[in-house]
Formats: structure tokens, C-alpha cells, sequence
């Protein structure tokens, strides 16, 4: 039957590593090694990062590193030099079993960019595992007629190695009566009978004792024994049972329910009487430790489960039945049961992470890599087909790189102020009848990047300030809205008048607090100085590259009654030299009337500015002193001084009147004039109104204006001829003046500034800034009593020298 022969003792290494096999197979992507079982930690099994083409260094900075399949692989990667070696202890038949060959699929992952390798580990054998009986002892007893040529069964050994490690002989101790025989059965595996060589005889040898010893192929080999005790009865029960079969092949669904009629086997026995009762049993099974997940009824032979079957363990079953009757020596038939197990579909698709890349940036371009997922599905044909989906259907999707291998992708772009985060279910189907399902819910959140410039709420504001407001005061709040989060969403503020600056630096008069927005006021700000800024304000974020958004802010000066009216010195006539009269001081004026002047006629004007515009800069006039009933009045708004009645000789040689000018400010601002009127001979008061026109011309003052009345009163005749002259064009001069006051009429004084529009129902004179220039309507229509001030949403004029003042000529001061 063979042995093992002369062993050889190989002394040395407890294990010598041999790499059988280290081939860079680039089939499907694939990289092959084979290591022997039993290998030391630290063996090295090949040159990992190499084979897969990656440069010195590259692994660890890649981070080249395996990812566990769910069970242990007991080899590692070797962080500095991208070396595949052994961890921990590689036992081939605790990983594999009796599968052959015995291949540890790995997974590899590198970074930078994401990709997946499958390794292929092959553990090879070696011959570690000794042969191994069921019992150490066994009894037979046979019938000391049993002929020459019987056969009995025999419970043969099992190795844990595989190929020519577990091909194992037998060889039987010596003995006259018994040898050993081997029959070669269906599936690679044997039987052995015990053969009965000559007759027994009891008398000679009661007992024989007899040594089964089992060699495996390895070498060296290893070997195990079984001890047989033989004892020969002198009994006549000469027939053992005999099966109809001697192997029974049946096919059970891995379904099927405890208490499932797996076979009924059938054996006979020709003995009679007590010879020919026989009751059933299981002696062996295999795999060994399933015997336990059946039974047999020792009477009718009915083969039932008792536990439950699973292909995915163990696909074929073998069971070794005994018939032994109740003869003396008892006689035994044997017959095996082959049972397949059929594949149904009991196990769902199990779907792992590999590898998960998150959070995605809302910039990642389509086609980038979000996870690496892992299918598996330990049922077989039909039923183990996996097919996989990803719901929802949009912006991710599954590309297929490997078997069962698949990564998620992003198909479309991403923004994250829409969506923020998603939660991606990762569906698997088999293709069992019906279909079991696997799932996997990942939560993938979005990064986010500065694509979102702030905006504001308008594109033009609107602020309207009063003048001489306090420095330091809040005129505005400007909001800008940036979508983005954290520092991308993070704006400040600023005021900004772009490249070329301008003729009015906003800066100098407002600023905007850089956090919050709020528009400060840096000075008190003058109307009559600046009517109208307008400026931007930029709201920049802290993002990289930073994003801005403008708003224009015009800002509207809104006029206060600061300035008190001014009353105006004209040359010839005044306050005396120098002709200066400062605003509510009192000015002091002179004019001449004549005696028998008649009622209306008017005698002097007077002329005042307000610096201040609209209602603030209306100017009435009011006759102060003398209070009650006297020879003059002054025009509300015309500041016309005229007599009241004719003018007698009783009202004295000069009269003293005090005028107040007042504005319609809240409160009114007022200034006075004095205006001294000397009342004179009709001759008298043209001589004085000549000379005053003459004192304008050369630069005289009244002193000369006396000297020359005395001169003219010696040429009476020209004077008469004079005042005829004067006369004619004074009666000419008053009907076109009638014509022109009692026709509505316009003037339009512009210039840079804001135009404002002031119309009034008074007809008289009128005054304005100095500072700027308006469009001003006087008619004496309707008797209106409003003032209408319009201020249109216009930018600043720009720069440039200041347009001049246009005043009415200012008429001689005595008019008579």
C-alpha cells in the first residue's frame, strides 16, 4: 500500500519562504503572488509598490495600503518601501480549507489621484497536517465461517492538506488472515476494506490485533494509525445485510426545513430468526462535523435533517450507512449517501465603502471620484449576479471598474447654496427569483468655495441728511447679502470713488464701518457748501480670490435756516465807505423824496441775499419803525420803498425808517436796514439824484452830491428842459414796465448744482443763493400762498469753476 519510506530530516529555518510566483499580470489589473502557509511575519511576499509601477518614495506618500475584505489577510504593506509582507500566521486550511488553489483577493488603494488594485494572494501548501483516523481504536467482529475474500469497510483517514500533501497509503501490520484493499470512488475518493485472506479459526486465534497505518505524499511524510481488534465468533450468522445500492445520490435545496425526508435507503438480510433483524445507523459523514445535521430512523432507514443546510459551507455531503443485524457475531452492511446541495437565493448583496472621499468641494469637476464601493452576494449562478444603482439618480452615478468593484462619481455640478448635502442610497439587486436587495445610505456634504459676490438689496440708496448734523452721526445702514458660508460669506465694507476720484472726495465727509455697513458722518455737512454726494460703496468678501458687489449712494443735503438774510450795499449809497454790510447788522441806507410826491410813488429798494435756499432763503420785508401811519410803506416782498400818501411839508425834512427782512426758516431769521429819506424841493431831488448818479460813476459821496445841487440851481432852464427829457422816458419806461409786471413772465438762472424749482404767488422781487442757481417762476396769477421745492435725483455737475452769479442790476437808490 506504500509508505512513507526513508524520511529525510530537514533541519534549518522552521519555515522557508519560497515565492513561487511574483508576476505583474496587467490582465484586468491584476497583480499575482504566491507565498507558502506557515511563513514567518515579516516574509516578504513581493515588491508591491513596484510591480505596480509607482517611483521610489511614491507608496508612502500615496499612501499606498490594503483594505480588510472582511476577513483577516494577515499580510500588510510596508509603509517605507511599498513591500507586500506577512503579518501574522498564514494558515492555508484555516483560510481555505480543502478549496484549491487557496487565493486571498486583496484590495489596494492609492491616493493622488484615488485609484483600486486587486492583488491576488496565492497560499500554497505545505505538508503540516498529519493524517488523521476518526478512532483511534475499532472493534469488528466476524463470523469465523465468513469465507475467504470478505470484505469489511473500514473508516478511512483524512489529511487538512490538499494535492499531493493529503494523497495518502495504507498499509496493514502483518498478518496471514487480513490485508487491505483500496478502491478508487467517484469524487477523487477512496475506500478501504479490510480483506479476509484465509479462514478463520477461532480455536487457533481467538483475537487478532492488528495496526492501520496512513502516509500522506509530503515530504517528508507524515503518517497516522488506527488499532484494530478482530474477534472471530463461532457463530453461524453467515449473511450481513445487503443495501440495493451501494451509493444513493440525492440533491437537497439549502432550503430546506428541519425534519426534510432527505433518502429512505433499503437493505436485506437472508439470515432468518434473530440473525435477519438489523437496525440502521450513520457511522461517518463528511465533512466530519456535519454529521450532526441528520438522522437516521434505525428501522425503516429514513434519512431526515436535523439542522439546517447552507451551500455557500458546504456544497456535497457524504454519508457512510451501516445495516448491522442482531446475529451472533452481528453482521454489518455498509452503503453511502451522496448529497448535493442546491443553491436558492437566501443571501441579500452586501454592499461595503471602501473609500469615501468627503466633503466635495462645489467646484469638483464632473467625473470626480466621491467613494469607492465594494459588492459581494455569497450565493452562486443567477442568484450571486449583482446589479447596482444609485438613487438619487442625479448628481451621482455608479461607474463599474472591477469585478464588484465600483466607484461613485459625480455626474453633474454641484452648488452648495442650493443643496448643502446629500443623502445618497447605493442600491444592489441580484438576480435570484425572486431578487434580494442590498442597500447602503451615504451622506455626502458639499464644501463650499467663494462663487457668490455679495449683493445688495438696491443698486441706488436714497439718504437724505440735514445740514450741520453732528460728527459721527449714523446717516445709513447698507446690508450686502453673500450666500457663501464662513469666511466666503464674510463681507466688509468700504467707501470707494473709483480710479479717478472726483472733483468732491466723499471719504473727506462720510465712512462706512467696515463690519457692519452703517454710513458714519466724518464732519458736519454745509448745504451751502455741498448739496449733493454721490458715492460707492464696495462690499468685498473674505474669500480667495475675493468677489465685491457695489451700491451707489446719493446723498441729499437737506437745508436748515442757518444763515440770517443779508441786506446788500450798493456803490453811491450805503452804509457809508467801504459799503460793507455783514448779515443781521444793521445797515444804514439813504434816499431823497420830493415834497408832493404822490401816493405810490416809490422812493428807494431794498436788496437782501439769504444763503440758505427754498422757504429758507423767501425774504419778506416789514416796515419796523416808524410804527402806525406814516408817509411810507415798504412792499412785502418786493422790498420797494414807497409813499404811503402824498408827502407833505409837515412830515419833516427827513424821515428815518428801520426795515426788517425776514426769512420763512423755522425759526425766521431776520436783519435790519436803516434807510434815512430826505425829503427835498422837487428841483432839489433830481439835482440829488443826478449827483448821486454821478457820485456812482466817480466814486463821490454825498458831500458831493450837496455841492452839485447848489450848482445846477443857477441853470433852471436846462433843468427844465432836463426834466421834460426825463419825463417822457420815465412815462415811457413806466408803461412798459406796467406791460412787462401785469404779463407772466419767466427767468431761468442755471449752473452747476441741483436744479430746485420755486414758484411763489407774490410778485415782487426775489433773491437766491450765491452758492448755486435755481429756475425761479414769478407770476401773479393765482393768489397761491405755497412754496413748491423739487428736488430731482441727479448727479453732481462736474468739477469746474463755479458758474457767476447772475443778479439784477441793482437801479439808482433814489428813484423819483
Amino acid at each position: 500500500m506504500g509508505g512513507c519510506g526513508p524520511r529525510r530530516q530537514y533541519w534549518g529555518p522552521v519555515v522557508r519562504v519560497l515565492v513561487v510566483q511574483a508576476a505583474w499580470a496587467v490582465v484586468g489589473g491584476q497583480v499575482r503572488y504566491s507565498v507558502p502557509e506557515e511563513a514567518k511575519a515579516g516574509t516578504v511576499v513581493g515588491r508591491l509598490a513596484q510591480d505596480l509601477g509607482l517611483e521610489a518614495g511614491e507608496a508612502e506618500a500615496r499612501r499606498l495600503r490594503l483594505v480588510s475584505q472582511g476577513r483577516r489577510a494577515s499580510v500588510e504593506v510596508s509603509g517605507a518601501s511599498g513591500a507586500l509582507v506577512v503579518s501574522s500566521r498564514l494558515d492555508r486550511e484555516e483560510l481555505c480549507g480543502k478549496s484549491a488553489p487557496c487565493a486571498l483577493r486583496l484590495e489596494v488603494l492609492v491616493e493622488r489621484p484615488l485609484r483600486v488594485f486587486h492583488v491576488e494572494l496565492e497560499v500554497t501548501d505545505i505538508n503540516d497536517n498529519a493524517p488523521l483516523f476518526p478512532a483511534a481504536r475499532k472493534n469488528l467482529s466476524i463470523s469465523e465461517n465468513s469465507p475467504a475474500g470478505s470484505r469489511f469497510p473500514l473508516e478511512g483517514a483524512s489529511d487538512a492538506d490538499i494535492g499531493s500533501n493529503a494523497q495518502l497509503s495504507y498499509t496493514l501490520s502483518p498478518s496471514e488472515h487480513f490485508a487491505l484493499d483500496l478502491q478508487k470512488a467517484e469524487e477523487d475518493g477512496e475506500s478501504i476494506f479490510l480483506v479476509l485472506r484465509k479462514p478463520l479459526d477461532r480455536e487457533a486465534v481467538p483475537v487478532h490485533r492488528l495496526v492501520v497505518t496512513a502516509s500522506d505524499g509530503g515530504r517528508p511524510c507524515l503518517t497516522g494509525t488506527m488499532e484494530l481488534l478482530v474477534i472471530s465468533v463461532l457463530d453461524a450468522n453467515d449473511n450481513a445485510p445487503q443495501f440495493n445500492q451501494s451509493v444513493y445520490k440525492v440533491q437537497v435545496p439549502e432550503s430546506a426545513a428541519e425534519g426534510t425526508l432527505v433518502v429512505r435507503v433499503n437493505a436485506t438480510d437472508l439470515d432468518e430468526d434473530l440473525n435477519k433483524e438489523f437496525s440502521y445507523s450513520i457511522i461517518s459523514s463528511v465533512p466530519v462535523d456535519n454529521g450532526d445535521i441528520f438522522t437516521i430512523d434505525p428501522k425503516t432507514g429514513e434519512i431526515r435533517l436535523t439542522g439546517a443546510l447552507d451551500f455557500e459551507d458546504v456544497r456535497l455531503h457524504e454519508l457512510q450507512i451501516e445495516a448491522r443485524d442482531k446475529g451472533t457475531p452481528p453482521l454489518s452492511g455498509h452503503c453511502s449517501v451522496e448529497l448535493e446541495v442546491l443553491d436558492v437565493n437566501d443571501n441579500a448583496p452586501e454592499v461595503r465603502v471602501t473609500s469615501l472621499s468627503v466633503p466635495v468641494p462645489e467646484d469638483a469637476a464632473v467625473g470626480t471620484v466621491v467613494a469607492v464601493l465594494s459588492v459581494s452576494d455569497r450565493d452562486s449562478g443567477a442568484n450571486g449576479r449583482v446589479r447596482c444603482a444609485v438613487w438619487p439618480a442625479s448628481p451621482f452615478g455608479l461607474v463599474a471598474t472591477f469585478a464588484g468593484s465600483y466607484s461613485l462619481v459625480l455626474r453633474e455640478a454641484l452648488d452648495r447654496e442650493r443643496v448643502s448635502e446629500y443623502e445618497v442610497e447605493v442600491r444592489a439587486e441580484d438576480g435570484g427569483a425572486p431578487p434580494l436587495f442590498g442597500r447602503l445610505g451615504l451622506r455626502v456634504s458639499v464644501s463650499d468655495v467663494n462663487d457668490n459676490a455679495p449683493s445688495f438689496a438696491q443698486a441706488v440708496y436714497t439718504v437724505l441728511v440735514r445740514e450741520n448734523n453732528a460728527a459721527g452721526a449714523e446717516l445709513a445702514w447698507l446690508w450686502a447679502r453673500d450666500p457663501d458660508e464662513a469666511g466666503n460669506g464674510r463681507v466688509r465694507y468700504s467707501v470707494w470713488e473709483g480710479a479717478g476720484g472726483g472733483w468732491r472726495s466723499a471719504s473727506s465727509y462720510v465712512s462706512v464701518e467696515a463690519e457692519s455697513g452703517r454710513l458714519w458722518a466724518l464732519q458736519a455737512l454745509d448745504y451751502e457748501e455741498v448739496q449733493v454726494l454721490e458715492f460707492e460703496v464696495r462690499a468685498v468678501d473674505a474669500g480667495e480670490p475675493a468677489l465685491c458687489g457695489n451700491a451707489t449712494v446719493q446723498l441729499f443735503v437737506v437745508d436748515e435756516n442757518d444763515n440770517a438774510p443779508a441786506v446788500l450795499a450798493v456803490a453811491g449809497g450805503g452804509a457809508g465807505p467801504g459799503s460793507s454790510v455783514e448779515a443781521g447788522s444793521g445797515a444804514l441806507l439813504w434816499a431823497w423824496a420830493a415834497w408832493g410826491a404822490p401816493a405810490g410813488q416809490v422812493v428807494a429798494k431794498i436788496r437782501a441775499v439769504d444763503a440758505d435756499s427754498g422757504y429758507n432763503a423767501w425774504l419778506r420785508y416789514e416796515l419796523w419803525e416808524p410804527r402806525g401811519k406814516g408817509p411810507f410803506r415798504v412792499g412785502l416782498y418786493s422790498g420797494e420803498v414807497s409813499t404811503a400818501r402824498a408827502l407833505e411839508e409837515a412830515d419833516g425834512p427827513r424821515q428815518r425808517l428801520v426795515i426788517v427782512v425776514r426769512d420763512h426758516g423755522e425759526p425766521a431769521r431776520s436783519a435790519t436796514a436803516t434807510l434815512s429819506v430826505s425829503l427835498v424841493e422837487g428841483g432839489e431831488a433830481a439835482a440829488a439824484a443826478g449827483s448821486s448818479r454821478a457820485g456812482a460813476v466817480s466814486g463821490l459821496g454825498p458831500g458831493a452830491g450837496a455841492e452839485g445841487v447848489s450848482a445846477l440851481a443857477t441853470t433852471n432852464v436846462w433843468l427844465g428842459v432836463a426834466i421834460c427829457a426825463v419825463s417822457s422816458v420815465f412815462v415811457l419806461a413806466g408803461v412798459l414796465y406796467g406791460a412787462s409786471r401785469w404779463s407772466p413772465r419767466a427767468g431761468v438762472l442755471s449752473g452747476p448744482g441741483p436744479a430746485t424749482l420755486v414758484c411763489a404767488s407774490e410778485v415782487g422781487s426775489w433773491s437766491y443763493s450765491q452758492r448755486q442757481s435755481r429756475s425761479v417762476c414769478v407770476a401773479e396769477g393765482a393768489g397761491k400762498s405755497d412754496l413748491m421745492v423739487f428736488s430731482p435725483n441727479l448727479p453732481p455737475a462736474p468739477p469746474g469753476p463755479a458758474a457767476k452769479e447772475t443778479q439784477p442790476e441793482a437801479p439808482a437808490l433814489l428813484d423819483t
